[in-house]
């Protein structure tokens, strides 16, 4: 809101009309309680009243919505003090006291104008330019009447004004807080998209991580017996047969777990025991031609769904990239079921390389295991084999994924 438009509203709204129609009842009574020495007023008098009333009245419009854009203590004080005098000269000029009906609302601007401790030493100062100076030439009855009728009126006005003020504020206040309100839901929303697109990202990646961990081992576990297939084409038709039944069942299982994965996408209904699982795996990469010493330390205990999970998850990663990349026979597999956590190692004995490449497969299985609180580790080196390791704290919440 510019100032332009704060004084317009000063001047044009109810509080200036509510002024206006006060002083111009005080003026109209005063004008009938003056009716009997109309006509003995000079006229330099008469137009002395009319402007000074002229005066009271537009200052009582403009100047209070001049004081009141200005939002400071001086500019109230000027306001005040001005139509202070000017009231206080008509009431005297006048001798009537229906002056003091004008000087009311000057009391309830004072109120919106001032803090409440400078509001009440204005009004004991208007009070007192009210009923001081009739004391002072002996007018004690009328000063005692004047006093107590105005120090009424300035109760009654501070206790309406004090209210209508508070039920302003606090009607600013409930717009100022729904504005709040509004602005946070709008940045609720924003945030619930962003954390609607966030969790589609990452069911995304866990997808692709599924379909590489299931998928795509099956096709390599496939594709190595179509190959040895082809080569025993001519030689051997009967191993051949047989390495092509070997790779339809593997077809087959891998449809199932597409299958699984697509209706349930965790292992909690699988009615397999983790090492059951485990045996299949191996079984498989022994038909494959990749053989699997497995090795087990401890007592094996329940362990939540997503650590079996991601245990089993990097069994199959470790062995289907024995086959795809280490040209080894043989891979050692240990499971160390220690206090408090569980240990993964894998170790075959092929060519090995440089450094480890972090594929796709690694790389979901690293995320993977990280998510629950563990760590993976690999090593390799030129006709070193890969070793692949990963370590689970044994206390997952049953509610991580």
């Amino acid at each position: 809101m510019t100032p332009a438009t704060q004084t317009k509203i000063g001047v044009f709204g109810l509080n200036s009309i509510g002024f206006v129609l006060v002083v111009l009842a005080a003026y109209l009574s005063a004008l009938v309680t003056m009716g009997y020495v109309l006509n003995t007023i000079a006229a330099s008098k008469a137009a002395i009243l009319i402007i000074l009333s002229l005066a009271y009245l537009a200052n009582g419009v403009f100047g209070y919505a001049w004081a009141r854009n200005r939002a400071s203590v001086g500019p109230s004080f000027i306001y005040l003090a001005l139509q202070a005098i000017l009231s206080v000269t008509l009431l005297y000029l006048t001798k009537s006291s229906a002056i003091l009906i004008a000087m009311l609302p000057l009391v309830g601007q004072s109120v919106a104008l001032l803090p409440r401790r400078l509001t009440y030493a204005a009004c004991a100062v208007m009070w007192l330019l009210v009923a001081s100076p009739m004391a002072v030439v002996g007018a004690w009855g009328p000063a005692v009447v004047m006093g107590m009728f105005f120090l009424a009126g300035i109760v009654f006005v501070v206790v309406i004004t004090e209210l209508a003020v508070r039920e302003q504020k606090a009607r600013a206040e409930v717009e100022r807080l729904l504005a709040e309100l509004k602005e946070a839901n709008e940045k609720l929303r924003d945030y619930a998209g962003r954390v609607g697109e966030l969790a589609t990202l990452n069911e995304r990646n866990r997808l692709a991580r599924d379909i590489h961990d299931t998928l795509g081992h099956y096709l390599t576990v496939v594709i190595v017996q179509i190959e040895a297939a082809v080569a025993m084409m001519q030689s051997d038709h009967e191993r051949s047969l047989d390495s092509l039944r070997k790779a339809q069942g593997l077809a087959q299982k891998g449809l199932a777990e597409v299958r699984r994965s697509v209706t349930a996408l965790r292992s909690s209904g699988e009615t397999r025991t983790l090492l059951e699982s485990l045996n299949m795996l191996f079984e498989d990469s022994q038909t494959s031609g990749v053989k699997v010493n497995f090795q087990l330390r401890g007592t094996p205990r329940k362990l939540v769904p997503a650590a079996e999970l991601a245990v089993y998850r990097a069994v199959r990663e470790g062995l289907t990239n024995v086959r795809k990349h280490s040209q080894a026979k043989l891979a050692a597999v240990t499971l160390d079921y220690a206090e408090g956590f569980v240990r993964l190692v894998i170790h075959d004995n092929g060519i090995g390389a440089n450094a480890a490449e972090h594929g796709f497969g690694l790389t979901g299985l690293r995320e993977r295991v990280e998510h629950l609180g563990g760590e993976v580790k690999m090593a390799t080196g030129i006709n070193q084999g890969f070793t692949l390791e990963i370590g689970l704290p044994d206390d997952q919440d049953p509610d991580r994924r």
